[in-house]
């Protein structure tokens, strides 16, 4: 198969020869590499790539993944990092409109006309910049005889993958991980690996979030080894009896590797003081279910004790050689909406002290490190913060470990933003809405949710799973919905645009969630004998001297037990360090700053941290009322 770039223009193609979702297991060769928390079966790429910019698609060094290419007029770039913060392309912030708007006419393909695919939007677009990477490496001796996986965590937008000269596939979905299989292209000794970056395609529609525009390789970049019978995906489903003192597990795994069906598996439940609870064994095929588990008592994950269980599971070949053993943390909580419509979480009602949580350092963007999430979690803890809305998009990986750790509840958002194609200057105008009820666009947000579920469906800490945000409501995002009550019982759905489609609301979202609406209309509505229980997705926006008037919507809680709290916009300001020549200092810098046109400006600043996580006074009154429940 060759790559083509009619694939930017078409919302129908958005994987090409991607390996499925699966959960975020880690695996090792050896108990000690598992004690050392250091894989032999990964190799990280990250570092300096030699990379080359253009302007134009038009622009692209064309044969550039071929190994005989000369490469010697690239430049440098760091990986991961932002192509526009390396100094190539315009840094721009905006909020609801699309980057091109006033600038180049541009519609969803299959909108204006229900048959009709826009060609050449984006494969000939004066606006798409793209990066062309290229990276040598050598495998180490673990990889050899090993199929060998490449993981990219995070790509805006469109990605192309080459190695050796071979294409190997394509992306799309900036914020959930794609990996594909190098085997069959990998040579001993050197290989090249070409990577190309496309800043828009049909993707750009959906993934209009409020925040600045980049594009590149901004997540870790790993080689995997799987071993000859490979744990593929983990599936975890912890149960609580209606007693809440007891609970079950039921285990599915999925196995890959020509040594599969002469693998065994081991598994060993141990509780958090490390006792061992349980262990079973089974032959290895390519999906196992594992007989279910019963305790009798189980501690329940919460956030004022976020009691784990530790599971292990080793796999071994025929002659009980160890090929590989895979550790995941797990826990017990019981998730309803009961009949008088309100939420419980462990037989307790739920009340959520939450925040919209973008991922930001001031110096790098959304390439953001452990220590940046580390502290993030800690500035919850120390200000009664007990959940957090992944706004608007699936965070980097450890951050749902993190939250299970710390006991922080999620609700776990899709990468799903449409608002330009609904929303025009403030007006409600949703003449060509995707994902809508466009039959076209339906695929691709439904892989979207796929990816999203799977990746993450083992982690206590979500509570909720979100369709995305600002994308008005349709029939395609009723099957998403779908899809998550297809596939797991433990969560609920939320989505909160469908309140612009009120025939809708019997499919689409467990609760009803609203945007900065005030306590008073609040109240009215709970009067009135709502069908769902109340939640703000978004509510006190804190930019500027703001977030006064915390009580009003605290006061709901003790009055209204449908009213289950809700997540402050925002956490963090959305701004870049630049240094300022006149006082030879470091200077934050926001939205506009950059000579970036059309720009929401200031907008990016509404967070109750400044960009460097300097806490800002408005942080003491959520400590406060956030305190008080």
């Amino acid at each position: 198969m060759q790559a083509t770039l009619d694939w930017l223009d078409d919302p129908e193609v958005f994987r090409v020869n991607q390996l499925p979702a699966h959960s975020d297991h880690h695996f090792y060769q050896t108990t000690t590499e598992l004690q050392a928390q250091h894989s032999s079966l990964v190799q990280s790429l990250n570092g300096t790539w030699q990379f080359k910019f253009a302007k134009t698609p038009a622009d692209r060094p064309l044969a550039f993944y071929q190994p005989t290419f000369d490469a010697s007029d690239f430049d440098t770039i760091q990986v991961p990092g932002h192509i526009e913060l390396a100094g190539y392309g315009q840094i721009q912030y905006i909020n609801t409109l699309y980057p091109w708007e006033g600038k180049l006419y541009r519609r969803p393909a299959y909108t204006l006309n229900a048959d009709q695919l826009i060609a050449d939007d984006f494969s000939e677009a004066p606006d798409n910049t793209v990066g062309s990477y290229l990276k040598d490496f050598t495998l180490p001796k673990a990889f050899e005889n090993k199929r060998t996986i490449i993981q990219f965590q995070g790509v805006e937008e469109a990605l192309y993958v080459w190695l050796n000269g071979h294409f190997v596939g394509y992306a799309e979905d900036s914020f959930t991980p794609s990996e594909f299989d190098l085997t069959p292209y990998l040579q001993a000794g050197q290989n090249r690996l070409a990577v190309r970056v496309y800043k828009r395609c049909t993707a750009s529609f959906i993934e209009d979030q409020d925040m600045f525009r980049f594009s590149g390789i901004f997540r870790d970049v790993n080689l995997l080894a799987l071993p000859a019978a490979h744990l593929d995906d983990l599936d975890l489903k912890p149960t609580v009896n209606d007693d809440f003192k007891g609970g079950q597990l039921a285990v599915t795994t999925k196995l890959s590797g020509a040594a599969v069906t002469n693998a065994t598996l081991k598994l060993t439940i141990k509780d958090a003081t490390g006792q061992v609870l349980a262990t079973q064994t089974q032959p290895g095929a390519a999906k196992v279910t594992f007989d279910a588990f019963a305790f009798d008592q189980v501690a329940l994950w919460s956030p004022q004790q976020p009691t784990l269980y530790q599971l292990t599971l080793g796999v071994y070949d025929a002659d009980e050689h160890l090929l590989e053993v895979v550790p995941y943390q797990f826990g017990f909580r019981k998730v309803e909406l009961r009949a008088d419509k309100v939420i419980y979480v462990n037989n307790k009602r739920l009340v959520i002290n939450g925040v919209n949580r973008h991922e930001w350092n001031a110096k790098t963007g959304r390439v953001i490190t452990m220590a940046d999430m580390q502290a993030d979690i800690q500035t919850m803890l120390d200000n009664n913060i007990n959940a957090d809305r992944t706004c608007h998009y699936p965070d980097q990986l450890p951050w749902y470990t993190l939250c299970d750790q710390a006991g922080i509840y999620l609700m776990a958002e899709n990468n799903l933003e449409s608002h330009g194609s609904w929303q025009k200057l403030g007006a409600v105008e949703p003449s060509y809405n995707v994902p809508g009820d466009n039959p076209h666009w339906l695929a691709a947000v439904i892989d979207r949710a796929r990816s999203n579920y799977e990746w993450f469906k083992n982690h206590p800490a979500i509570i909720f799973w979100s369709l995305g945000n600002e994308s008005y409501a349709g029939e395609d995002i009723a099957q998403m919905q779908a899809f998550y009550k297809a596939h797991d019982d433990s969560r609920l759905v939320h989505y909160e645009g469908v309140v612009h489609t009120p025939a809708l609301k019997d499919r689409i979202s467990d609760v009803e969630s609203r945007m900065y609406e005030k306590p008073d209309q609040i109240a009215a509505h709970l009067d009135d004998n709502p069908a769902k229980p109340f939640i703000d997705c978004e509510y006190m926006h804190d930019m500027g001297n703001s977030l006064g008037g915390m009580q009003s919507y605290n006061d709901l809680i003790d009055t209204y037990p449908m009213y289950q709290g809700g997540f402050i916009w925002d956490f963090i300001d959305q701004a870049l360090f630049v240094h300022d020549a006149v006082t030879d200092q470091d200077v934050l810098r926001y939205g506009g700053d950059f000579d970036d046109r059309h720009s929401d400006n200031e907008f990016s600043g509404d967070g109750l941290l400044f960009a460097d996580r300097t806490p800002k006074p408005a942080i003491q009154e959520v400590k406060y009322y956030y305190g008080l429940h």
